[in-house]
């Protein structure tokens, strides 16, 4: 009976380690989900998360005041017209210290053709893991998981390429 209980504990703590590496893996390379939250839009609309499901999204966090932003913002602006009829979808979550009359003004003078919210009261910014800086960009496939998180400028080739793969 000892030889037995002896094989045993030689293989119990290489298993269990496996068994531990294994788990920590599949934990590292699951996407996070989506949070279950929903956008008011400027003009009072309500989307939820939920509802754009079988979409690839892009929920970008941006100011007025943001240099980045606003330069980024004509060549969004191209690439949701390109692929809006490609189940792409864009949220656009102006930051909540952005005085809620300049995104709105923003919003009508370029003609903005996406969802856009002001986020007032700071809920998309915890909801999304606390976003504290200008822009940040969360990229989710069309079951709700998350593809990339871009802090800084998107790099719209990446960006396309990742919305076609999609697409398919």
């Amino acid at each position: 009976m000892s030889k037995y209980s002896f094989s045993y504990k030689k293989w119990a703590m290489p298993v269990v380690a496996l068994a531990l590496f294994i788990g920590l893996a599949m934990a590292v390379m699951q996407k996070p989900q989506a949070p279950e939250v929903t956008f008011t839009t400027l003009d009072g609309k309500k989307i939820s998360m939920a509802s754009l499901r079988g979409k690839t999204v892009l929920v970008n966090f941006w100011a007025t005041d943001c240099p980045g932003c606003i330069k980024e913002m004509p060549t969004l602006i191209e690439t949701y017209k390109r692929y809006k009829d490609k189940n792409f979808e864009v949220i656009a979550v102006a930051m909540p210290y952005d005085p809620p009359a300049q995104v709105l003004n923003y919003s009508q003078e370029k003609a903005l053709p996406f969802a856009v919210m002001h986020d007032g009261f700071g809920e998309m910014v915890k909801a999304f893991g606390n976003v504290n800086l200008t822009p940040t960009a969360f990229v989710y496939d069309p079951q709700g998981r998350r593809l990339q998180k871009v802090i800084g400028e998107l790099d719209f080739p990446k960006l396309h390429a990742l919305i076609e793969q999609q697409a398919h």
